[in-house]
């Protein structure tokens, strides 16, 4: 859809320009305020989390800042919302955000039955358990009888759930409202495990005075596709989310970086990249965007591995190794759609 026809919209349905995008015209709405805004974490260390003077940093607050590029030139031009597990979906289909890029798992009930769609998938997760070196066990299957912290408003729950009864154990819940929340609890002793993304628990440990005073446990009980979601009913600003996640993988495969991307897009002999930085086709206009919005998008904090490895990665203090989260091309689950 085209910049023009979505305009034509917003003025027929009475788009208010305080933000709030009627069905369909979000990429008008954030035009029309110059900005746009991101559901992430309250606090997830490497995810997204806000420092003192309240500048967000992280893994999913990178992807909001490429959307900004793409779509205003300007990675800066973000209003970073914080949404607790049970709001966010709702605050999504209500339009008090525009995405989330929030550590978002993928299931069925959730897709078919919100008022959502995932764009895709930013990082490949599966659910574990930390607990303190004190309690001496090894495997989650030591843990019957257990009293677990659990967020509400996850996948979580239900994953615990079916796997101990898969496992004819049982546990005691400690329902907590947030990541905060369940790091409290958990270092109070309110629970003798943390339950949650793997990912998250890494994010969680690294905050801690003593970090080797923990373990994650080796079982993974679940798949957790996380990725960013839009609403339901607005296929174009579906697509600009969706193929900006794209392009930020693509350019990774391709050797793409924010250091050579000025370079490259001068001289690269790959249609593809050609297609990719806007320097052939017109891509762009499709999303009704500028042709140079994917070259935006990379500029503004790296490909999908400068992302990763400055936030994330192994050399950070949350230390995740790439995993299935590496390049098709390299054993991992990574792969973009063709740029044509």
């Amino acid at each position: 859809m085209k910049t023009a026809v979505i305009l034509g919209m917003a003025a027929v349905l009475g788009f208010v320009a305080e933000g709030r995008a009627a069905d369909g015209d979000t990429l008008a709405a954030v035009k029309g305020r110059d900005k746009v805004i991101c559901g992430v974490n309250p606090g997830l260390i490497g995810f997204a989390s806000p420092d003192a003077n309240g500048n967000w940093t992280g893994f999913d607050v990178s992807f909001c800042k490429a959307i900004a590029a793409a779509v205003l030139g300007d990675p800066r031009k973000v209003e970073f919302r914080a949404m607790s597990g049970e709001d966010r979906f709702s605050n999504l289909a209500g339009g008090e955000v525009d995405l989330l890029s929030r550590n978002t798992t993928w299931t069925f009930s959730r897709d078919a039955e919100l008022q959502i769609e995932f764009a895709g998938v930013n990082y490949y997760d599966g659910q574990g358990f930390m607990v303190s070196r004190t309690l001496g066990v090894s495997s989650a299957k030591e843990l019957d009888g257990a009293s677990i912290c659990i967020q509400t408003g996850t996948t979580t729950a239900l994953n615990l759930a079916d796997y101990f009864r898969a496992n004819n154990m049982n546990f005691q819940p400690v329902n907590v409202d947030s990541n905060a929340e369940g790091e409290q609890q958990y270092l109070a002793g309110a629970c003798d495990a943390y339950t949650t993304d793997a990912s998250g628990l890494a994010a969680t440990r690294a905050t801690f005075a003593n970090p080797a005073d923990h373990i994650i446990l080796p079982e993974i009980i679940s798949k957790e596709p996380l990725g960013p979601v839009v609403r339901h009913g607005d296929d174009n600003w579906g697509d600009i989310v969706r193929w900006t996640l794209y392009a930020l993988i693509a350019a990774e495969e391709y050797g793409v970086t924010s250091a050579n991307i000025e370079e490259l897009s001068k001289s690269s002999k790959n249609p593809e990249v050609q297609r990719l930085l806007g320097s052939e086709g017109e891509l762009g206009a499709m999303l009704g965007l500028s042709n140079d919005w994917a070259k935006r998008a990379i500029a503004a904090s790296g490909n999908y591995g400068e992302i990763f490895a400055a936030t994330i990665g192994e050399q950070t203090p949350i230390g995740l190794a790439r995993g299935l989260n590496a390049q098709w091309t390299q054993g991992g689950l990574l792969y973009a759609m063709p740029f044509r």
